[in-house]
């Protein structure tokens, strides 16, 4: 079991989604994402907490979240817990020391998250009422 990254949980629940990790960088994007049909087949990456595009994934079934930037009570973070989705926030390469700082981070770090995550089969385990997990599967 690798950690490939950590960050803040948004909410505590045994569920333990598992899928490909798919960077949504637009309303397109999960335009393109539901069309295929294969929305539960991934784990959705966004880069920020305040992504309201992406509320339609999460009405229809979204299985899992993980953000670059944004923090639980954040407009992602409240409607993941709505819906039920586990969604891990502002998340880090484990493998890296680059930590997203509010004013502070630059292209290069979003850039190194999406290179270390997309298209990588993963589990998210949100069961720790803090920390949130992206585990290699």
């Amino acid at each position: 079991m690798t950690v490939l990254a950590e960050g803040f949980n948004a909410f505590e629940t045994n569920k333990q989604p598992e899928g490909e990790v798919k960077f949504l960088g637009s309303p397109q994007d999960v335009i393109a994402l539901l069309s295929s049909g294969k929305l539960k087949d991934h784990i959705l990456l966004v880069r920020g907490g305040t992504t309201t595009f992406l509320s339609p994934a999460l009405s229809m079934g979204a299985i899992g979240i993980i953000t670059m930037s944004g923090a639980p009570e954040s407009h992602l973070g409240i409607l993941s817990r709505e819906f039920q989705t586990p969604c891990v926030m502002t998340a880090h390469l484990t493998s890296s020391d680059s930590r997203y700082e509010v004013g502070n981070t630059d292209e290069a770090h979003f850039e190194e998250i999406r290179a270390g995550l997309e298209g990588k089969r993963v589990r998210l385990e949100v069961d720790d009422s803090e920390t949130g997990r992206v585990v290699e599967v």
